[in-house]
């Protein structure tokens, strides 16, 4: 009998063990080693890069990848030609002995160079609604669109930028917080804030035709397109790509400067490749480049609030509009009473 129960408790033990060595964490067996122990490069940057063999097992070969993409190892060396930045994770397949094994690192891909610094010069000033909390402008057809946000007061305008005067408005219900808007393919698409809701309009007619759920972006907050698909921003670092028939998140970027991965991108604008980005709660705007999320330039716009009327419930400056036919940027804030028509001077 004790022979049977020792013999049992031996085989419990050596289940266990061989259970245990089945599941070995693979940060017991290897590490990705970087140069200098750094986790935060800049796109381009070449740098060391190594496997730490902790158990001393015997590797045939190691493969790294990005976002899916196989990085080219040269001399010890791989570098960060990524198409977009900001946190990634860096993936070390390790082929050793008679099976392989996946070990990840957390890094971040900044810019590669500072943002160049911008100023501006007013053009001219156009009279605004001072009861608008300006949250999303556009130009289409020389008619300037504006959402306007506060729960109660939201709307989506036709206005008469020259005047200041609203031709058409559409409400919302008191419950939901207006935000950014685009214009493409004879639709107008608006957000919501807290909601999960965007609105899709008909442009000629100027009614209500659909709505669309967010997806893993859970606010949101600006819109602009390049004419094959929308971004959005939703307050965090991330610029969600939206098809337009499906109003589907297809995948993001993130904003990046050349020291850090930047959130608080609120109203869009799109031109020339360039996401132009009011920064909450700022008054300034961030040139991004649409594809990778480097902030490449950023655009002081200090001293225009002092040019409108004081009073209790003027706010922050949000709101870009770019004129196709002037080739101006139009640029105003919430519950301001003037829209300044302005040229963007690079330092």
């Amino acid at each position: 009998m004790n022979l049977i129960k020792l013999t049992s408790f031996s085989f419990l033990i050596l289940l266990f063990m061989s259970c245990g060595s089945g599941n070995t964490k693979a940060t017991s067996l290897f590490e990705i080693q970087l140069e200098g122990n750094k986790t935060d490069f800049k796109q381009h940057q070449t740098v060391s890069v190594g496997i730490k063999n902790k158990k001393e097992k015997s590797i045939n070969s190691v493969t790294y990848t990005i976002d899916g993409k196989e990085l080219e190892v040269k001399e010890g060396k791989i570098t960060f030609d990524l198409t977009t930045l900001g946190a990634k994770t860096l993936m070390a397949t390790v082929d050793y002995d008679d099976t392989s094994i996946d070990i990840t690192k957390k890094i971040k891909v900044l810019a590669p160079t500072p943002p160049a610094l911008y100023t501006y010069e007013i053009i001219n000033e156009f009279p605004h609604d001072i009861k608008a909390y300006t949250q999303g402008l556009e130009f289409h057809d020389g008619i300037l669109y504006e959402s306007t946000g506060k729960k109660g007061r939201s709307s989506l305008r036709k206005v008469d930028f020259k005047t200041g005067e609203i031709l058409k408005q559409i409400r919302l219900e008191d419950s939901q917080f207006g935000e950014g808007i685009t214009i493409m393919n004879g639709k107008i698409y608006q957000l919501t804030w807290q909601n999960g809701i965007g609105f899709v309009y008909d442009l000629e007619k100027f009614e209500k035709i659909d709505t669309f759920q967010y997806g893993e972006s859970k606010e949101g907050w600006g819109l602009c397109h390049n004419g094959n698909k929308i971004f959005k921003s939703d307050g965090t670092e991330k610029i969600w790509f939206l098809n337009p028939d499906t109003l589907a998140e297809e995948g993001h970027i993130e904003t990046v400067t050349n020291k850090s991965v930047f959130n608080m991108a609120n109203e869009l604008e799109y031109l020339d490749g360039k996401i132009y980005a009011n920064v909450y709660q700022k008054p300034s705007m961030m040139i991004i480049d649409a594809q990778s999320g480097a902030i490449e330039g950023v655009i002081n716009f200090g001293g225009l609030k002092e040019r409108v009327t004081k009073h209790q419930e003027l706010d922050v400056l949000n709101g870009v509009a770019y004129h196709p036919e002037r080739k101006t940027f139009f640029v105003t804030g919430k519950n301001w009473d003037k829209m300044f028509e302005v040229k963007i001077i690079k330092k």
